[in-house]
């Protein structure tokens, strides 16, 4: 066949394509490289992980602040309906053993599992060892198990962040991000979620080594009424979490609504002054 009947007829399939809206040859060959996460495109990514990655920019934020009194974890809740019952337990924020807590971003349910799983984790090595659980070890341990879903056929990656909060006697209070690959971090301030580049950029400008644990959740505030589409903030939008160390022992707490309300009423106060 000649360069010019094969153009011509490339041509002419491509306009077909294009009018009748199905999927050329060609795009077909770039997009099988998404169909199973085990596969690598030719440009060495794993489309599967990135598109994991992709539904959990679609959750509401989460923030994690580390400071030398403690870390506060902050996290937007999804209201998706006035007629739903708003339960009475936490749906960002999780307590996987006395010294460590997480907060989510991402799919729920897939997020259950690995929290039971880490909880597991945690009880079993205190049993063993008869110490807590090593708050780098057990993070460690559950992106294991992430990673394991990137790597084998028939599964797919758990579409779910953490941010992992926590303190022991080895390293003090820690603050670790992990994502569907596996990968994980310590950080001093982080977010994930929606808009988690502008809370990055906030965090970043804003952030100093020298934080109180109120100016954390004065600045976890202010970043998610910036990144937030909500106009006004308010108790029922927000879940607030703070890991302190108190009479020696590691301690983990939600803000109580009161408690929120007078969180936001002083930042806007503190930030209508600062203007």
């Amino acid at each position: 066949v000649s360069t010019q009947s094969t153009g011509y007829k490339v041509g002419f399939w491509a306009t077909c394509c294009n009018s009748l809206h199905i999927l050329s040859p060609f795009t077909v060959m770039a997009r099988r490289y998404d169909s199973r996460t085990t596969i690598f495109s030719p440009e060495g990514r794993l489309h599967q992980v990135e598109y994991a990655m992709e539904a959990i920019s679609h959750a509401g934020a989460a923030i994690g602040i580390l400071t030398n009194e403690g870390i506060v974890l902050a996290a937007e809740k999804m209201i998706t309906s006035k007629l739903l019952e708003q339960g009475t337990s936490s749906e960002k924020m999780y307590k996987l053993d006395n010294h460590v807590a997480c907060a989510v971003a991402g799919i729920t349910a897939d997020a259950n599992i690995l929290i039971n799983y880490a909880r597991l984790a945690t009880q079993r090595f205190l049993f063993s060892y008869q110490f807590p659980m090593p708050v780098e070890q057990l993070v460690q341990q559950v992106c294991d198990l992430k990673q394991g879903y990137t790597q084998y056929g028939g599964q797919r990656p758990f579409g779910v962040s953490f941010l992992y909060a926590g303190w022991d006697k080895h390293d003090g209070f820690q603050l670790y991000q992990s994502d569907p690959s596996g990968n994980y971090g310590g950080w001093k301030a982080t977010a994930i979620g929606k808009n988690n580049s502008n809370a990055q950029s906030i965090l970043k400008q804003d952030f100093k080594e020298d934080m109180t644990l109120k100016d954390a959740q004065q600045l976890a505030v202010k970043v998610l009424s910036k990144v937030m589409e909500s106009t006004t903030l308010s108790s029922e939008k927000l879940e607030f979490g703070v890991l302190t160390r108190q009479n020696n022992k590691t301690v983990f707490r939600s803000l109580t609504k009161k408690e929120l309300d007078e969180l936001i009423k002083s930042t806007t106060i503190e930030n209508t002054d600062a203007k």
